[in-house]
This record gives C-alpha cells, sequence and structure tokens, in this order.
C-alpha cells in the first residue's frame, strides 16, 4: 500500500503534459540572434503545442552556407534520442520551387527542411529512410499564404512543431518522394590511394580556430599512421596549395609546446589540425568547404 501511495504522488506531481510532451524540436538556422526570427519560430511552434521541448543547435550558420548547415546536422543529430525533429532553415532560394521537405533518418530522425544540400551528409552518414515533399495546403501556418519570404516560420516549424508534437504523421506531410533524389552537394569523401589520405576540410572549429576534416580514424591502420608519427599534411583550395607541412600526430593539444602545430583525432575521431593555444585557421589562412581538400600521408 505505502508502495502504491508513493507512485501515486509521483505521478501527480509530475509536471503537467511532461508524459505527453511528445519528441523534441531542435532549432537550426543562419538567422542570428539580432531580430524576431527564431523567436517567431518558436512563437509559432509554441501556438502548435505549449508542451513542445524545444532546444537550438545554433543559429550562427554563416549566411546562406548551405555546406555549413549539413554538417552541423551530421555532426549533432546522431546523439539526439530517435524521434526528435530538426527543423533546419538556410534557404538561399526561399520562394522558388526549391522542394520543402521531411527525412527519416535510419536512426529515427525527422528533418525538416528545404531540399538544397542540407541532408547531403546525413544521408552519406546516417542514411535516409523515407523522404516526403511537405503539402503547402495542409501544413502551412494559417494566415501565411501571401508571405513568401519565410517559410522557417510559416512552413518548416509549423510542420516541425507538429509531428513533433504527434499533430501529424509523416506520411500525412505530402507525397513520398525517392531519398535518392535529394539535392547532394559535391565534396571529397574520405578515401586511401596508396597510402595516402584524402578529404575534405569540413569546417572549422570556430571558438578556437581548428580545422576539422572528414578522414576518420578508420583509415589509420590502412595509412600506416600511429601516434607519434611524423606526418606531411597538405591543403588546397581548389587548385592552389595553401599549407604544406609536416607535424607531428599527437593525442591532444598539451603534447606539443604552446604555438606549435599538431594532427590530432577530434571528438568524433575524425583528423584534425591545430596550433596549441592559437588558431591554425588564421595562422594559415585556412577555410571549410566542398572546395578545401586535405592530403595526409607518413612524411619520408
Amino acid at each position: 500500500m505505502k508502495r502504491l501511495f508513493l507512485l501515486l504522488v509521483l505521478i501527480l506531481c509530475q509536471p503537467i503534459g511532461l508524459a505527453n510532451a511528445g519528441n523534441a524540436l531542435v532549432f537550426l538556422s543562419d538567422f542570428g540572434t539580432k531580430d524576431g526570427a527564431v523567436a517567431a519560430m518558436k512563437g509559432v511552434s509554441y501556438g502548435v503545442s505549449p508542451e513542445l521541448q524545444m532546444f537550438d543547435l545554433t543559429h550562427e550558420i554563416p549566411a546562406y552556407n548551405i555546406w555549413e548547415a549539413a554538417y552541423r546536422l551530421t555532426q549533432t543529430v546522431p546523439y539526439w534520442p530517435a524521434g526528435t525533429v530538426f527543423v533546419s532553415v538556410v534557404d538561399p532560394g526561399v520562394g522558388t520551387d526549391r522542394r520543402s521537405v521531411v527525412a527519416r533518418t535510419t536512426s529515427g530522425h525527422l528533418l525538416v527542411t528545404p531540399d538544397n544540400g542540407t541532408l547531403t551528409l546525413l544521408a552519406d552518414d546516417l542514411g535516409l529512410a523515407n523522404l516526403h515533399l511537405i503539402d503547402e495546403n495542409t501544413n502551412r501556418l494559417p494566415g501565411s499564404e501571401k508571405s513568401h519570404t519565410f517559410h522557417g516560420r510559416d512552413l518548416y516549424a509549423y510542420t516541425g512543431a507538429r509531428l513533433a508534437s504527434g499533430q501529424v504523421l509523416l506520411s500525412e506531410i505530402g507525397p513520398e518522394l525517392n531519398p535518392e533524389t535529394i539535392v547532394r552537394l559535391n565534396y571529397q569523401k574520405p578515401t586511401i590511394k596508396g597510402k595516402t589520405l584524402h578529404g575534405t576540410v569540413s569546417i572549422l572549429d570556430p571558438q578556437y580556430g581548428n580545422i576539422w576534416t572528414n578522414i576518420g580514424h578508420d583509415l589509420l591502420a590502412a595509412a600506416d599512421i600511429s601516434i607519434g608519427d611524423q606526418v606531411r599534411v597538405d591543403i588546397f583550395h581548389g587548385d592552389e596549395t595553401v599549407f604544406s607541412g609536416v607535424i607531428p600526430f599527437v593525442r591532444s593539444f598539451g603534447d606539443v609546446p604552446p604555438g606549435e602545430p599538431l594532427l590530432y583525432l577530434n571528438s568524433l575521431l575524425n583528423f584534425s589540425l591545430a596550433l596549441n593555444q592559437g588558431s591554425f585557421a588564421n595562422a594559415y589562412a585556412i577555410e571549410s568547404g566542398v572546395d578545401w581538400k586535405i592530403q595526409i600521408e607518413i612524411a619520408q
């Protein structure tokens, strides 16, 4: 009887709506936070369901940078529970005939986004199980029909909130599409030729200026690279060599003196470059994206 009483107390004391809060809703955009755009999206979502749990991935994607949006999604999505709904709005083609879609990954995460390349890395890293075109006639904020430049508010936040709160099923969003038809960004995937690793400078660690690549630890053995080795690194922007040098492959930043370069595995277990207590990106004028490529091999 005592256990039953305690159980009833716990249930009654649970915050209202918690048991039916649905899935988390996570926002990504290039809007910044200087105006009301992000708050407007959250306001629409709150209007759909005040019980929704809403979070921000980031709103500091550089303006129109679809590649960086794609990377931040693939960096983050796997660490959220299956069923989480992501609203991704980096949309330089807003108001044009580019498709608006909802994708479900093989891991069970949902992405509400323009189909402009944003899904490229998630499709490669997690795989897409389903893809649906958003029917704007049935999945649009009521009263927004005359607005054509803020789909993040009128279409994506509204649709994402309805999905996350369980008010609509994925199958009700619109016609199902072949996931292979998504718009893809063209980039250098991680490969090995001989003993040389090839990949892309995927992203910069903006706080510290570290260089993150898409070359994973799974290629270490094939390239005969081990901790303590001296490694040759070449970085290219298009056809131009921007950096070429021999640096040590170490476990962490403090393994070299302050100001010295190092090659290490980052938190995603991908090859990365840094200056201990400095900015590699600033020191060598390196950026990231599909036009930035890297080669790594044991120094001869």
